[in-house]
């Protein structure tokens, strides 16, 4: 099996998938998720590494949760019907486009929309990073057998800390010291 290289800033972007208002609090450890994915979206947004939300048929659902939604410009959420946000032509578009070869997946649910979505990416050539802490399932039995079915398809299953650290590569720099004073628990 290819080893995915370390994460790299300039290469990646970072995609939060359906954290919404109505689903939100059915998902177990759902305020510790929805902690980490804004922690994640601050610190890209320092890094300038591109972040896409997506929502899940949001007249249905509600929209991203408000604690989400004020670190996002409006252009950078797009709606979608399909389980796997690839499969939406407009969202997949809009991710080619990047031309950034590694996602850092986040989001819910991670047996349902994270799965088809890190599967489908894979298949179109994406190294996909899926953020352990920063997803969830409403049934922790299927966010487990979802993360353990997409380490065997050969995503890389990682921590927030691990994304985060990856990006910054060093210690010796001010923006090392800020974000690690700023954002590092």
């Amino acid at each position: 099996m290819k080893h995915a290289a370390l994460l790299n800033r300039h290469s990646s972007f970072l995609l939060l998938i359906d954290i919404q208002q109505r689903l939100a609090p059915a998902i177990a450890d759902s305020q510790a998720i929805v902690e980490r994915n804004s922690w994640l979206l601050q610190v890209a947004a320092e890094l300038d590494v591109p972040a896409i939300v997506t929502e899940q048929y949001p007249q249905g659902l509600g929209h991203t949760v408000s604690e989400l939604t004020e670190l996002v410009k409006a252009a950078e959420v797009m709606e979608k019907t399909h389980f796997s946000a690839f499969a939406e032509d407009d969202i997949a578009t809009c991710l080619k486009a990047l031309k950034r070869p590694q996602v850092i997946l986040t989001g819910t649910e991670t047996h349902v929309c994270v799965l088809q979505t890190a599967l489908d990416m894979q298949a179109a050539g994406f190294q996909i990073f899926v953020v352990a802490d920063a997803v969830g399932s409403r049934d922790s039995t299927n966010k487990e057998l979802a993360l353990q079915r997409m380490r065997d398809a050969g995503c890389v299953v990682v921590s927030s800390e691990m994304v985060a650290f990856e990006w910054l590569q060093q210690s010796a720099t001010d923006e090392f010291r800020h974000i690690s004073k700023t954002y590092i628990r």
